[in-house]
């Protein structure tokens, strides 16, 4: 089984997407397994910036060679920022998922609920893989 990596001063959804969350804004990306899951990433979608979502929602997609995929936002509200280098490199999501791979910063709508930390996380990557 292959070893991911799972920072620990991050959160987690099921759905596979991190939040790193700084103050009343947070980041958010895909995690390093869920990139190795969907092999070489060729085009990333991104929403625009001022677009509103709920928690749970698709706001954007990251197709690779094997699939598209939905990414569904960790926490409620408003995108602030989208990581437009990914329109031309979107591959970066594969070498770096967690660094320069980032997809969106959001203001949060209220605090962040039933996320999973790292432990949780690494627990439930080792669930999926073993399947």
């Amino acid at each position: 089984m292959a070893d991911y990596k799972t920072p620990q001063d991050l959160l987690y959804v099921k759905s596979h997407e991190w939040l790193k969350v700084e103050g009343d804004t947070a980041t958010v990306g895909i995690s390093d397994y869920a990139q190795h899951a969907l092999g070489d990433i060729v085009f990333v979608e991104l929403p625009e910036v001022g677009a509103s979502f709920g928690a749970g929602d698709a706001f954007g997609v990251v197709e690779s060679v094997k699939a598209a995929s939905d990414i569904y936002l960790p926490a409620a509200g408003e995108v602030i920022a989208i990581n437009e280098a990914l329109l031309d490199t979107p591959e970066t999501v594969n070498s770096d998922p967690y660094e320069n791979g980032w997809l969106v910063k959001i203001k949060l709508a209220g605090e962040p609920a039933g996320l999973l930390d790292a432990a949780a996380y690494a627990k439930l990557v080792e669930e999926e893989a073993s399947k």
